[in-house]
């Protein structure tokens, strides 16, 4: 055993490593580990990223929670508050404020953009609750899902005090 783990650590050594790797200390690297080939986490590009309404009280609920249950997991998932005035729909797969206002909007790792219930599926999917995701997409459930959602969403700015005279 110990001749095949000289065997693979001459081999290692000759093998032309990128700069960032130290032959000498040979340790398996996946690749994408180095700092040249690493993908930065923190662009807006990278992960799910979850469009909402930083001026409704109940999404602000719910988005924090999501934000807690993500914290080990940093850019897996980027909230972007469509209420701020700099929000720019162009740089969301143009998602216009008012659209993002109609219902759940998020775009996942695929750039594809996701309405509603789906939405929330996606989001949920990406902070660890892919059960309750799949639970709100299971056939049996959707049809109540949708119209209830669809009433919460007619309805959020009344309910929350923000109704548009």
């Amino acid at each position: 055993m110990f001749s095949k783990v000289r065997v693979g650590l001459a081999t290692a050594t000759s093998v032309g490593f990128p700069s960032c790797v130290n032959p000498r200390t040979v340790r398996l690297v996946m690749p994408g580990f180095c700092k040249h080939q690493r993908r930065s986490l923190n662009s807006e590009s990278a992960g799910v990223r979850v469009l909402y309404d930083g001026l409704c009280p109940i999404c602000m609920t719910e988005i924090r929670f999501l934000q807690f249950l993500q914290r080990n997991q940093p850019g897996k998932v980027h909230f972007i508050d469509i209420s701020k005035p700099g929000y720019d729909g162009a740089k969301y797969k143009d998602v216009t404020y008012e659209m993002a206002m109609e219902e759940m909007t998020v775009i996942d790792e695929k750039d594809e953009v996701h309405r509603g219930v789906s939405a929330f599926a996606v989001m949920y999917g990406a902070v660890g609750l892919g059960w309750l995701g799949r639970f709100m997409m299971w056939s049996p459930v959707r049809p109540f899902m949708d119209k209830s959602y669809a009433i919460f969403a007619k309805e959020s700015t009344k309910w929350t005090g923000r109704a548009e005279e």
